[in-house]
């Protein structure tokens, strides 16, 4: 490793490898990034102003687009000058720093929206004790513990994938530092490390699912025995978008790292990014939106 020249910075390519796409590819990266914060921004503004909507559902709706805010914001503005420019030169550093906040604010999302599936069975299964069980202290201590375990489990992921050796090639097949195509630029056996991230990743991601899973169990159960068609439906509504949610973002996370690094394909690889980096972000705020009276009329409010 000492006779082996280290690798001090990394180039990045960009959404699309067609120089004949690249502005469309562009121009519908920027409209898609600045909805995205538009309608992040909308619903913290919001729930922050509509007196309504303090209750610990919209707590951590405000902290989901506030999270989803900061997921695009370190991706889609680097990848768009890579792709304008045709030059994502990123320095060693700054590719250790994208990809621990990238697993950081991915994680915390996973972990968070096991919390909001937790938030939604206590209001089906336990409605009279709902308002004491989820006080404003709980629901804090939820969304930090959240933030605590993200930041734990990416350090770990960044210390595995940056341990490995790395002496050139330096070109990354991807729009942004993510763990598959970094650990196949090592001129060392990656294998270990990749097994080992792997393991670490079932036991943690794969709790927080089963979490979810059980969460979603007890709300159809309780929602079965509600004898009244009517009851059914309004019961299941309140918690339909945060159910879309969690299908966006757990199915198109598996594709992108439910395989090797070995056999990761470029093209995949970016697709599958795109969806759970910038597409899922950015239809949270509709999703929440659309079939939820209480925020359809603060947003008016907001707008009108």
């Amino acid at each position: 490793m000492s006779n082996q020249t280290r690798v001090t910075q990394f180039i990045l390519r960009g959404f699309s490898d067609t120089q004949e796409l690249k502005f469309v590819v562009i121009l519908f990266f920027l409209f898609d990034y600045l909805f995205c914060l538009l309608g992040n921004v909308s619903i913290i503004i919001a729930v922050i102003r509509e007196s309504r909507l303090h209750s610990p559902m919209y707590f951590f709706l405000k902290n989901l687009s506030f999270l989803d805010m900061c997921y695009t914001s370190v991706t889609i503005p680097k990848a768009l000058v890579t792709s304008l420019l045709g030059s994502g030169v990123i320095s060693y550093l700054e590719c250790v720093a994208q990809l621990y906040m990238v697993i950081t604010l991915g994680s915390t999302e996973c972990f968070l929206l096991t919390a909001m599936a937790y938030d939604r069975c206590l209001a089906i299964y336990r409605p009279l004790l709902y308002s004491s069980l989820m006080s404003h202290k709980l629901c804090s201590e939820l969304v930090i513990m959240a933030w605590v375990a993200g930041a734990m489990y990416s350090a770990f992921h960044t210390v595995n994938t940056f341990s490995l050796s790395f002496c050139g090639p330096n070109v990354v097949d991807h729009f942004f530092c993510d763990m598959p195509p970094i650990m196949r630029l090592s001129c060392t056996d990656f294998h270990i490390n990749e097994e080992v991230g792997f393991a670490i990743s079932s036991c943690v991601v794969m709790s927080s699912f089963a979490l979810t899973i059980v969460s979603y169990a007890c709300i159809i159960s309780t929602i079965a025995r509600i004898s009244s068609v009517d009851g059914r439906w309004k019961a299941f509504s309140t918690c339909s978008s945060h159910l879309t949610t969690v299908i966006l973002f757990y199915g198109t996370g598996s594709f992108a790292y439910l395989r090797s690094a070995s056999q990761y394909s470029p093209n995949q690889g970016r697709l599958a990014s795109i969806f759970y980096t910038i597409v899922t972000p950015t239809l949270n705020p509709v999703i929440y939106c659309l079939r939820n009276k209480d925020m359809k009329s603060a947003l008016r409010k907001l707008y009108c």
